[in-house]
């Protein structure tokens, strides 16, 4: 069955507050009171009853223009944001009044600035989509992934930037492995060079370098996952606060730290081995310094 959705954030709406005597907002994500008949009642966000004091049952007036008589209505139900990336940067309060309502309060008459369809499935919504399209001008129905693209673009555009760096920090980091294990190669040249000389094998140093080059790898690995959780959660927490949303901003998935403990050990096992490489090709004797 269709269902229609009108956007009241873009109606400009007039609020004369009026203080009255009602009980504490409970938890619930949606929270409601009995009607009644005098008044008409509305919903409200969360944030607007947080910001201007309101809470179930409070009473203000509510007109189309600043200075009409308006109607009164009374707040019963206080609804919680969604996690919807598309209202992260708007500040304004959501209001959800009865359609017929909503319609005497403008005086738009039968006229809707957007509504939304919901079809049985993707067929119905196919068919749908046409023969709103060709049936006149004017208006234009879109698919609510589309809508979904258009106002997720600007975060496509900040999740390219973040894969950007982090390639940037991988080739970065495996620069700085290859870096350490050689330094860390070179202040054993001594060691090693015992070694060669009673008879361990090259095999057997560059084994020996590779595996402390992992155990490094993995030590690194786990610093990282530890710091990226703890970043993740106060940056989760500072702007969830500053937006009052209960949207997540960063997030730490077994997926993530698969691929970075992964990356880790690679990287580590090819500095190892580099590394091990280099030094073993060396002669014993010049590695005694002789």
């Amino acid at each position: 069955m269709p269902a229609c959705f009108i956007p009241s954030m873009l109606l400009p709406l007039l609020f004369a507050l009026q203080a009255a005597a009602a009980p504490a907002l409970p938890p619930a994500g949606i929270d409601s009171v009995p009607p009644a008949a005098s008044v008409r009642g509305i919903a409200i966000d969360e944030r607007f009853a947080t910001d201007f004091g309101l809470r179930l049952g409070d009473e203000f007036t509510v007109s189309a223009q600043p200075g009409d008589a308006g109607d009164r209505v009374r707040v019963e139900a206080i609804t919680r944001r969604t996690a919807d990336p598309s209202e992260l940067a708007r500040s304004e309060y959501r209001v959800r009044l009865h359609l017929s309502h909503l319609q005497g309060l403008l005086g738009y008459g039968d006229r809707v600035d957007r509504f939304a369809v919901a079809a049985p499935d993707t067929a119905a919504a196919e068919r749908a989509l046409t023969q709103i399209n060709e049936s006149a001008f004017g208006f234009r129905a879109y698919r609510s992934r589309e809508i979904a693209v258009e106002t997720s673009s600007t975060f496509a555009v900040v999740s390219r930037f973040h894969d950007a760096i982090g390639v940037i920090t991988i080739v970065a980091s495996a620069i700085f492995l290859l870096c350490i294990m050689l330094l860390r190669v070179e202040e054993r040249r001594r060691d090693v060079g015992a070694m060669r000389l009673i008879g361990v094998s090259r095999a057997s140093v560059v084994r020996a370098v590779v595996f402390e080059a992992s155990l490094i790898a993995l030590f690194g690995a786990a610093i990282g996952v530890g710091v990226g959780w703890v970043a993740a959660t106060l940056v989760n927490a500072h702007y969830q606060a500053v937006y009052r949303t209960p949207l997540v901003f960063a997030f730490v998935t077994p997926g993530i730290v698969t691929l970075a403990v992964s990356l880790s050990v690679v990287l580590g096992i090819g500095a190892g081995f580099l590394a091990a490489w280099r030094l073993a090709r060396t002669p014993p004797l010049a590695l005694m310094g002789r």
